[in-house]
């Protein structure tokens, strides 16, 4: 199996598996390569969105081990873990525990230990280990990994081993473990591809015979600059710790919720409500510091028999005050079954958006918006949020005007709760009929004139004034089915029994020939 990216508008496998490789299959090349090499090989399209997904989870995995942690794609996991490994037994202990827990996961992790951030990621990708199974660099790439960075200059924890260390696994765990201030010696004698460099200039230096990062330590700083750029350098003296590579580690994702434990279940619809009456304000706080509003709330409801109810609500607005979730919450409370008590209640806002989505104004302005707010107040979006707790917030619509002439796209209907209210709606042309159905046929005299006597829903009509006629051609970039009659010319045609239509004569097509409609009624 292979994974394919699209990379300068070419399919290029990005990753392999051992037994693609064992098939001649490698990364870097095209797909086209890859099936000539095996035929029978299986892709799969590369999402980076789900890698970066799944990195993020496995680094909040791995802050069981250290608070400073970071991820990406390049380098995988870098955990800065001084002052942390003596809680794990130490250095060793620590990475053989951080293997365990992501093999129990399917996971493979090549971890590796060192002052810098550089020397870790090559120890942990290149770093031979003795008598153990090879693992290829396109492998290692594939797996998730767990790096980790120690500061120069650190105090280092002994600790005595543990009866069964004999029996964890110890050549893997040395070979890739750095002493302090030996990041020279440790990743002196692996490849220059081990400094993180693009591919061309580390085939530039092999060329002149540079394979081994000793060979590039040993060249004057000036004429490696000169020669092969200045990040060959500074990849360099990032993993001697010459120069800084500080970890920053991901910010904590906000998380909006609270909950209560009771000491003996509750089960009546006023103790919960007073529940809530104390959940409400710690969460509305929460939302206020952040500058935060709730789109949709849940309050789950875990019960004495280790079971678990949840209502959930929406609003139409982002809402950070208590009263507003109180009353759309308690419209829900009717579904609520106790069973034999309820312990615990949590309440959290599964879905936040920034409370004010108003761009910056002038003082005038913002004066006349204020007023405006003040004025219309919160009415609508509150009768919103009510009767979308009882039908559903995406069944509560509102039209909008378009950017066409076509009579059935000139309004679009968007969700009320996630859409603002049209200030003003442009004037047509022409008169509209407030009354549009699908296109009928009219028997009637096939001309461009309006006709004197026609025949619609079977009935008779008799013409006495006719206004018009308004051309409008259809959309020649859509393939609208309903416009396969072509060009028409719209008339207002009022007849002797009172009746005012809205009739347009097609011109016709290759597929359908010319006749009258009617498309829509008058009040």
């Amino acid at each position: 199996m292979a994974v394919v990216a699209t990379i300068r508008n070419r399919q290029t496998i990005v990753s392999t598996t051992p037994a693609a490789e064992g098939k001649g299959v490698v990364v870097g090349q095209t797909l086209q390569d890859g099936f000539a090499t095996y035929p029978n090989l299986i892709t799969y399209p590369h999402d980076e969105v789900a890698d970066r997904t799944f990195l993020a989870c496995l680094r909040r995995r791995s802050e069981n081990y250290s608070p400073c942690c970071t991820d990406d794609q390049r380098s995988g996991l870098v955990l800065n873990i001084a002052g942390c490994a003596h809680l794990f037994g130490g250095e060793s202990e620590m990475m053989d525990l951080i293997v365990q827990d992501f093999a129990a996961f399917n996971l493979t992790a090549q971890c590796a230990i060192a002052d810098t951030v550089g020397a870790a990621w090559a120890l942990a990708r290149f770093a031979e280990v003795p008598d153990a199974p090879t693992v290829s660099k396109a492998v290692a790439d594939l797996e998730a990994r767990a790096t980790r960075v120690r500061s120069p200059g650190r105090r280092r924890a002994f600790w005595r081993q543990p009866a069964n260390a004999s029996a964890r696994p110890c050549l893997q765990r040395q070979a890739r473990i750095a002493p302090p201030g030996s990041a020279r010696e440790a990743i002196g004698s692996l490849p220059l591809s081990a400094l993180r460099i693009d591919a061309r200039p580390v085939n530039d230096m092999a060329r002149l015979g540079l394979k081994r990062i000793d060979d590039l330590i040993a060249l004057p700083r000036q004429s490696v600059t000169r020669r092969f750029g200045f990040e060959a350098l500074q990849r360099l003296d990032q993993a001697l710790g010459i120069e800084p590579e500080p970890i920053n580690p991901a910010p904590a994702v906000p998380h909006f919720a609270v909950r209560m434990t009771f000491p003996d279940p509750i089960g009546l619809e006023d103790d919960i409500m007073a529940g809530l009456n104390r959940l409400l304000p710690p969460l509305c706080k929460k939302l206020r510091s952040s500058d935060m509003g709730a789109r949709r709330v849940r309050l789950e409801l875990h019960r004495a028999d280790n079971t678990r109810q949840s209502i959930e609500v929406g609003f139409a607005r982002p809402v950070c005050t208590e009263e507003q979730i109180r009353s759309i919450l308690k419209l829900k409370f009717k579904d609520i079954n106790p069973g034999f008590g309820i312990d615990v209640l949590r309440l959290l806002a599964v879905s936040v958006e920034p409370a004010t989505s108003t761009r910056h104004q002038g003082h005038l302005d913002a004066l006349h918006g204020a007023m405006a707010q003040e004025a219309s107040g919160n009415g609508l979006p509150d009768l919103i949020g009510r009767i979308g707790t009882r039908v559903g917030l995406d069944a509560v619509t509102r039209f909008h005007p378009t950017d066409s002439n076509i009579p059935e796209k000139t309004a679009a209907a968007l969700g009320a709760a996630w859409s603002e209210a049209h200030e003003r709606w442009p004037r047509p042309a022409t008169v509209r009929p407030p009354f549009l159905f699908k296109p009928e046929h009219v028997h009637a005299n096939v001309r461009p004139a309006p006709p004197r006597q026609f025949c619609w829903r079977r009935r008779e009509f008799v013409r006495c004034h006719a206004t018009g006629p308004e051309r409008i051609i259809a959309e020649w970039w859509l393939d609208d089915p309903n416009w396969q009659t072509g060009t028409r010319d719209y008339w207002r045609v009022e007849t002797l029994c009172g009746e005012r239509l809205w009739l347009f004569y097609a011109y016709g097509t290759d597929r359908v020939g010319p006749g009258w409609y009617c498309h829509g009624r008058f009040a």
